[in-house]
């Protein structure tokens, strides 16, 4: 923005009393001031010293007004600057709070500020090009599930804060689902995919292979989801039909 400085003079006359310097000349002041008809010396030399005073006090006037102008410019053309990303109190406020909801103990960390996270395992978590997150504790036996067949499965789930948001194992029955028919989260389907029977792993799902998000579901908002999962048995699945009546039979 461009400031505009009051005009501290009071005719044209005036204009010529500052050089590139910043100073006035005399011969200047004498010239615009004298009198034309003017025949007595001392007159005359009293009407300079009064417009000389005069000009005085409006150059004081000017300086006392840019001297305060420009600090305030100055002050104004400074920017808050943003405080560097304390990663290092995050991720302790993250234990904090995981500490405090009885989350396992090797339970990864996630460091949030706004919409960026950053996750903290181990070394023995594996990354998929997804996005998603895994850790074998143990790898079962027998083939992977494949798509059409019903796998059995107990999970913890768990948010960011290692508080858990559901439970199998508190509903005292395992959950059952057919691969490939996308009743589950994407992510988690991509997660137990590729278990076998009696595998137990911890899935770490991403966003955007998370759950849909509303007062539907319990999950509030978009967030990393934990889950623990024990892959009990996988079936074969056979469709039956009975008169109008259509369904699927696994043993």
């Amino acid at each position: 923005m461009v400031e505009s400085y009051p005009r501290i003079h009071d005719d044209a006359s005036l204009n010529p009393l500052f050089h590139s310097e910043g100073t006035f000349s005399h011969s200047d002041v004498t010239g615009s001031c004298s009198s034309h008809n003017s025949k007595d010396h001392r007159a005359q030399n009293g009407r300079i010293l009064r417009c000389d005073g005069k000009l005085r006090r409006r150059l004081i006037l000017l300086i006392s007004f840019t001297s305060g102008l420009f600090p305030t410019l100055s002050a104004s053309g400074k920017t808050k600057s943003k405080s560097p990303y304390d990663e290092r109190r995050l991720l302790e406020q993250n234990k904090r709070r995981q500490r405090e909801n009885n989350a396992p103990e090797d339970f990864p960390n996630f460091i949030r500020e706004g919409f960026e996270v950053k996750v903290i395992t181990t070394d023995d978590y594996i990354k998929c090009d997804s996005g998603l997150i895994y850790r074998d504790f143990e790898v079962g036996k027998g083939d992977c599930p494949k798509a059409g067949q019903q796998v059995t499965f107990h999970y913890i789930g768990y948010n960011e804060s290692g508080r858990r948001i559901d439970s199998t194992y508190l509903q005292g029955a395992p959950a059952r689902i057919r691969m490939g028919t996308n009743a589950l989260v994407p992510g988690f389907e991509e997660g137990i995919r590729d278990m076998r029977a009696g595998g137990k792993r911890r899935i770490i799902i991403p966003p955007e292979l998370g759950p849909p998000v509303g007062p539907s579901t319990f999950f509030s908002s978009k967030q990393f989801e934990v889950f623990d999962v024990e892959l009990v048995s996988i079936q074969d699945c056979q469709r039956r039909t009975i008169g109008f009546y259509s369904d699927f039979v696994c043993t």
